[in-house]
């Protein structure tokens, strides 16, 4: 062959003594492309050659005994020819990953944009995709371990004040109770404005929704 074969640990050889076939596969992604089937002249004299003495035997058998040995040679030729003719038909499907030296296809596995296989430079665009889908499925499984009295704390519910320690007693509190388990006091106080009714800090000198003092 007249040169290095690329490909010595990524392709199946499917070739047979009626002819050659060989199929070349990507490190990455493992698909493959296949070439197509090549008969071989020296395989298909062979099984003349055995048919015939099969039939007639004596000078036949003869014939067919030397003629294995001298297409063994031929056709061993004629399958690096073949496999030298798939390298080269193959050749634009894959490339070589200058960084980590992976054989991948071009189709699939190859940033053109960085000039890197897409392990070594993986698509930004499918990469955030793939974040922000891990990201969701974190929050469904962080939302099913709540306790249920927990689950309605939303958006809204998060605005309101909550007590790390009773406004009476001072017990530390566990979780977002309602009333201390200790004294038995309401933990969130209501306010609200007597003028227009708007809920109010508990803190605040004034009503934001009108202004009116408290």
């Amino acid at each position: 062959m007249s040169g290095k074969i690329h490909f010595t640990s990524h392709y199946n050889d499917l070739s047979t003594n009626k002819g050659f076939q060989f199929e070349f596969l990507c490190d990455r992604c493992g698909a493959g492309h296949r070439t197509r089937f090549a008969p071989s002249v020296t395989g298909s004299v062979s099984t003349i050659m055995d048919t015939a003495s099969s039939l007639f035997g004596g000078v036949f058998s003869r014939a067919a005994d030397l003629s294995n040995h001298a297409n063994s040679a031929a056709w061993e030729k004629a399958h690096d020819d073949a496999f030298e003719k798939s390298i080269n038909e193959l050749t634009e499907s894959f490339v070589q990953c200058p960084r980590c030296q992976s054989w991948v296809c071009r189709q699939k596995c190859w940033n053109q944009s960085k000039g890197l296989c897409k392990n070594c430079a993986p698509e930004l665009g499918v990469e955030m995709a793939a974040a922000q889908a891990s990201h969701s499925v974190q929050e469904v499984w962080a939302h099913a371990r709540m306790a249920d009295e927990d689950k309605h704390l939303d958006a809204a519910a998060w605005k309101d004040v909550i007590r790390a320690s009773c406004p009476k007693c001072g017990a530390a509190q566990e979780k977002n109770a309602k009333f201390c388990p200790e004294c038995g006091e309401k933990m969130a106080q209501s306010r609200f404005c007597g003028e227009c009714g708007a809920k109010q800090n508990m803190t605040a000198k004034f009503c934001n929704a009108c202004g009116h003092q408290l």
